[in-house]
């Protein structure tokens, strides 16, 4: 790799754990809204990126909180470990409780504690009767797999799901956190200068998940390849370009807490955001791309964290606003666990650290 392809790479790292923190950071005050006010988010974002504005740091959910644990786990170890991942999950949230969990996970939490993390994944298969969480708390947190699988598609879909099952056992749960997975690993390997296909993007990405949906056919499922469902909606409303109401996006993709009605959500912000979107007034496609997956309401941090951490991926980090970054709780904390995981996969690859 040229030392100009590797300084590149290296800035697509910051760019993804940067973004999903941004998201996820910024996202936070409009959760559960209904929809948000693009005038309303013009005149927030405007004035965060304000040269004399000084306001409280905007502090981090529990996505960031998981996955840092995952960052942390993947440096230490250089591989998934999922007894060493169910540990820090637990440990994060008790000693740090107040960051947004839902009930569910803090169950699945518990029982780890009790049962000494003697099976990591038992207590997630465990939820809900035995059919586990189809959530979108395992695909929030992911973005840390797809940089340290950079060099190895095959070993980043096993690893996403092996992540996500230590809390989502439902195959919507964990297939979500693969799919988002594969699409910041999309962007990773994509140039901005070139500009995006968006139509090749999606349809890259339907192949991919046929492969991986293909398990679940036979298992008399209503739709056995749900994601792939998702995102031809997704095509089709890039197709139709800036006709589509914000109303009729998330009928079709949804915008709440379940991974087959975010993720895919996630995805669209960031195509969509590739064209200027009327309400929004900003030249910087990333801020865009956030601006307009928070506008959507619902499960905001977490869709705009997910939108986020694949735009960083594509951007790289210089595209993202400093001034934005300066209101994010743990800003530099992320940035050298993403420069750190770039030094490890550069050290396995042979490439300039």
């Amino acid at each position: 790799m040229a030392l100009a392809e590797s300084i590149l790479l290296a800035s697509k790292f910051r760019g993804c754990l940067v973004g999903a923190l941004l998201g996820d950071c910024l996202g936070a005050p409009y959760e559960a809204e209904t929809k948000v006010s693009k005038i309303v988010l013009q005149k927030y974002f405007d004035k965060l990126e304000g040269q004399y504005f000084k306001s409280p740091v905007k502090p981090y959910t529990d996505d960031t909180a998981m996955t840092k644990c995952i960052a942390e786990s993947l440096l230490e170890h250089k591989k998934l470990d999922a007894s060493d991942l169910a540990k820090r999950f637990v440990k994060e949230y008790f000693s740090d409780p107040r960051r947004g969990y839902g009930a569910n996970v803090v169950d699945v939490f518990r029982k780890l504690r009790t049962q000494k993390f003697v099976d990591p994944f038992g207590p997630a298969r465990e939820q809900f009767e035995g059919s586990g969480s189809y959530g979108n708390g395992a695909a929030m947190r992911v973005s840390p797999v797809a940089l340290f699988c950079h060099d190895s598609y095959d070993e980043l879909v096993s690893m996403a799901r092996v992540s996500a099952e230590v809390t989502h056992a439902n195959h919507l749960g964990f297939n979500g956190a693969v799919l988002q997975a594969i699409a910041v690993h999309q962007s990773l390997h994509l140039n901005a200068k070139e500009g995006l296909d968006v139509t090749s993007f999606v349809l890259d990405l339907i192949t991919k998940m046929a492969a991986i949906e293909k398990d679940d056919e036979g298992l008399g499922l209503e739709d056995p390849t749900p994601y792939q469902t998702q995102l031809k909606h997704v095509k089709e409303l890039l197709d139709r370009g800036d006709g589509v109401e914000d109303a009729e996006v998330v009928r079709q993709l949804g915008n709440n807490v379940a991974a087959l009605f975010s993720v895919p959500t996630a995805i669209y912000c960031f195509l969509r955001a590739q064209e200027d979107i009327e309400g929004i007034k900003t030249d910087n496609p990333f801020r865009r791309t956030l601006q307009y997956a928070i506008s959507l309401g619902g499960d905001t941090d977490t869709i705009a964290s997910m939108a986020g951490a694949i735009a960083g991926a594509y951007y790289g980090h210089g595209a993202i606003s400093e001034a934005l970054q300066r209101h994010c709780e743990l800003l530099s904390e992320v940035v050298k666990y993403a420069e750190d995981l770039y030094v490890l996969v550069a050290a396995q690859s042979n490439v300039p650290p």
